[in-house]
């Protein structure tokens, strides 16, 4: 009745282990699972599971069992398996048939061994070496190898020691045989599976971070902007997960939340590929591919020289020479000021004044004589609206290019057919210059149509720009200057109230400051000065 029970009892040991090595993610755990699997459903005493070094020319020690020895190294143990390769081929390029676990690799044949001392045909010195070395008698040897759906070699499973129910050295069975092979062909399937999908998420990933190079190569400013919005947001969102108080206290992320966070900090400017070069590197008021501050220069120069023509002529009309020269000093000296002044606001900055604006314009009216000899004015319409932008260096029509990129984003994310695991990406990427009010872009979402990982990139997307130390147009602030811009923020509806406790008061800011920032910006914080924060 035994016998005839024991095919069952072995049919649902496979399906229970096919069931576990396919609800499996992690590759670590899968290999251990293979390995304990196969010694158990065979009473194994030891066990090695060998895999493809890449280029196909040699095997790995990946995982090694002894019951017996107490022996676990490589995979959860801590301990790497530091044993030399197994070489498939000699020198010559000659197949490597003495090895037991090579030969079964290259004919893709289970290899069955009662007693390997005893055993012709197969070199087992290195097994002879092990046991001298350990104590130990390694004597029956099961070897079957792991392939794929393609017949491509995926590793090797080789049990050593049968035991019998007192504990004794058996040899493996055929059924034993039979049973490993099912079960190699079943870890082969999802070993194949997991290595497909992990070989996927890093052609996915490369081609994200290609992008960003992309970006970078177009923008070393946006460039950095890409790698380091999504370190500040996870280092934000993990503060989140793991705080016990407050509004946030039950927000928690999986591994595969972080995946996902992480996916959307990376993509969450992909838009700005389409963004012209010249609009996001502007770092003066009048530059489009060059700075045009040089077209004014030239004008008055022009204009300097037209004066002293004039001031000649005035002489030799009888004009007193003194009150001509007199007057000819003031008028240049004049023009050089309003020379030296277009540059300085040509810089941009953080705030223009209203005099400032009143003088571009004064100096726009002055007229110089073009090529054909006419009057022409020394500014065009175009160049006093860009030398009149009140904050940095663009102009409305400029400003809503660099906005567009956002629409451009989700467009570009909205597109791409996401598995279930990354279909949050679009809304966590596209949301990130949303504001708490309503008045945000492009979509003009509140705070409780987003996701908490939206609203954490929101944060760190503004704090990264603030920071940033490789801006044309700005330096980096200081921790302070950044935090109490971010309590106003906070203050008006712009940022999430709650996350912005969290990045104060778990000190996030502080974290990403010792990454990224120079020494100069890292101050000491009076977290109590911080406008809308209570330490």
């Amino acid at each position: 009745m035994a016998n005839l029970l024991e095919p069952y009892t072995r049919l649902d040991q496979l399906t229970e282990i096919s069931r576990a090595l396919a609800g499996e993610r992690d590759i670590t755990k899968l290999l251990e699972l293979i390995l304990k699997s196969a010694r158990q459903a065979t009473r194994a005493d030891g066990g090695t599971l060998y895999r493809v070094v890449e280029g196909g020319h040699a095997l790995s020690f990946d995982l090694v069992m002894n019951g017996t020895l107490g022996l676990h190294l490589g995979g959860s143990s801590g301990r790497p398996a530091n044993f030399a390769h197994m070489p498939l081929f000699d020198a010559a390029g000659r197949e490597n048939l003495s090895s037991v676990v090579a030969y079964s690799a290259l004919t893709r044949k289970s290899v069955l061994i009662d007693d390997a001392y005893t055993a012709q045909g197969f070199d087992f010195q290195g097994a002879r070496h092990f046991d001298e070395a350990n104590g130990y008698r390694s004597k029956s040897f099961l070897t079957v190898p792991m392939t794929s759906h393609d017949d491509q070699l995926i590793g090797v499973l080789q049990l050593i020691n049968a035991q019998d129910s007192t504990g004794g050295t058996i040899p493996f069975s055929v059924a034993d045989q039979r049973f490993i092979e099912a079960l190699a062909a079943q870890a082969a399937i999802a070993l194949d599976n997991k290595l497909l999908i992990e070989k996927l998420e890093e052609l996915f990933l490369s081609f994200v971070n290609l992008i960003n190079l992309a970006i970078d190569e177009k923008s070393p400013y946006t460039g950095g902007h890409c790698q380091r919005v999504p370190e500040l947001t996870m280092l934000l969102a993990e503060a989140a997960s793991t705080t016990s108080t407050g509004p946030l206290a039950s927000f928690r992320m999986s591994d595969r939340d972080r995946h996902e966070l992480r996916m959307a900090g990376l993509l969450h400017d992909c838009g700005k590929i389409t963004t012209p070069v010249h609009v996001v590197d502007k770092s003066t008021k009048l530059q489009t591919i060059f700075d045009r501050i040089a077209l004014i220069d030239t004008r008055l120069t022009a204009r300097a020289r037209e004066l002293e023509v004039d001031a000649l002529k005035r002489k030799l009309e009888g004009a007193a020479v003194d009150e001509v020269d007199r007057g000819l000093h003031e008028a240049l000296a004049a023009l050089e000021s309003d020379r030296e002044f277009l540059a300085h606001v040509n810089i941009g900055g953080e705030r223009m004044a209203a005099e400032d604006v009143a003088r571009v314009r004064q100096i726009g009216s002055l007229t110089w004589r073009g090529a054909k000899g006419t009057p022409e004015p020394l500014l065009s319409d175009e160049e006093m609206l860009n030398l009149t932008v009140p904050y940095g260096t663009l102009t409305a029509d400029e400003r809503n290019i660099i906005n567009n990129h956002i629409v451009a984003t989700i467009r570009m994310l909205e597109a791409l057919p996401w598995p279930a695991h990354l279909k949050n990406v679009p809304e966590y990427a596209g949301g990130h210059h949303e504001r708490m009010d309503g008045k945000g872009y492009p979509r003009g979402l509140t705070r409780e149509q987003m996701s908490v990982q939206a609203r954490t990139m929101g944060i760190a997307d503004v704090f990264e720009a603030l920071t940033a130390k490789d801006r044309p147009y700005k330096d980096g602030k200081t921790l302070t200057e950044s935090l109490q811009i971010l309590g106003r923020m906070a203050q008006t509806g712009h940022i999430d109230p709650d996350l912005f406790d969290v990045f104060v008061r778990e000190k996030v800011y502080l974290a990403y400051a010792e990454r990224f920032l120079d020494t100069k910006q890292i101050d000491a914080v009076d977290e109590s000065a911080i406008p809308g924060y209570t330490p």
